[in-house]
């Protein structure tokens, strides 16, 4: 685990840059932006995951750039909760309206290794500003290295020294949980296994999100359930034991 740099994302790949390196907050601006004009596709070509939560509000870190023009370089977004039970449990808050999740937290490499609470800290700011009903911000720092199907890391994993050096509260572990991991490393979430296999509302985007993977279609008249199963047998999703994220 390092302690020394900073991850960043670029085109969904880890980089690294020194802890030491700084910031020039003259050079910076951090406002609102649009969830779904901006926040979503800087998120969808730069973070790992590739995807976007349910956001309550997105927030961007803006670089001056040539000719005078302000460029996007970084983004948080504060999303629904994943799961309404964590609220009490890692907020303490009994409404699960009165807290959010910091969903996503992108920030391009070009920026110093302060980037992250410079970015958070005022982020904060305007959620008081514009979301006054919530409370709390709970965070997850997902320890456990990802590999692909030929052994290349995909996300060495973290502890949330950010969240730390911010100032967040430890309040344990999310509950441990077995995943199905994808050939590229990455998890299809196990309520997406469940729309497919109960034939729920959503279980199209949950196939396709398997097909676009490079899974093999389901043949006609097979059952979803065998199709997983199949799937499974041959290799192409792979059970991983989670501990469980820092939150």
């Amino acid at each position: 685990m390092h302690i020394t740099r900073t991850q960043r994302w670029r085109d969904r790949r880890c980089h690294w840059i020194p802890n030491a390196t700084e910031i020039d907050p003259k050079r910076l601006a951090v406002d609102v932006i649009s969830t779904k004009h901006q926040a979503a596709p800087f998120v969808r070509i730069h973070h790992y995951t590739a995807s976007m939560p349910v956001a309550r509000l997105s927030v961007g870190l803006f670089a001056n750039a040539k000719g005078g023009r302000s460029e996007l370089v970084g983004v948080c977004v504060f999303s629904h909760p994943v799961n309404d039970a964590s609220v009490p449990k890692n907020a303490g808050l009994a409404d699960p309206r009165t807290a959010c999740d910091l969903g996503r937290l992108v920030i391009e490499d070009s920026q110093g290794g302060n980037a992250e609470t410079f970015l958070i800290a005022r982020a904060f700011r305007l959620l008081r500003r514009e979301k006054p009903e919530i409370l709390s911000v709970i965070s997850y720092a997902d320890p456990v290295r990802r590999l692909d199907a030929d052994g290349n890391i995909v996300l060495p994993g973290h502890c949330g020294g950010v969240y730390s050096s911010a100032g967040s509260q430890y309040s344990g572990r999310s509950s441990p949980r077995t995943d199905l991991i994808l050939p590229d490393g990455q998890p299809i979430s196990s309520r997406a296994i469940s729309k497919i296999r109960n034939a729920e509302c959503g279980q199209r985007y949950a196939m396709d999100a398997l097909l676009n993977a490079g899974a093999r279609p389901p043949s006609f008249g097979e059952e979803r359930a065998h199709w997983l199963a199949d799937l499974e047998r041959t290799g192409f999703l792979r059970r991983r034991r989670h501990p469980g994220c820092h939150a």
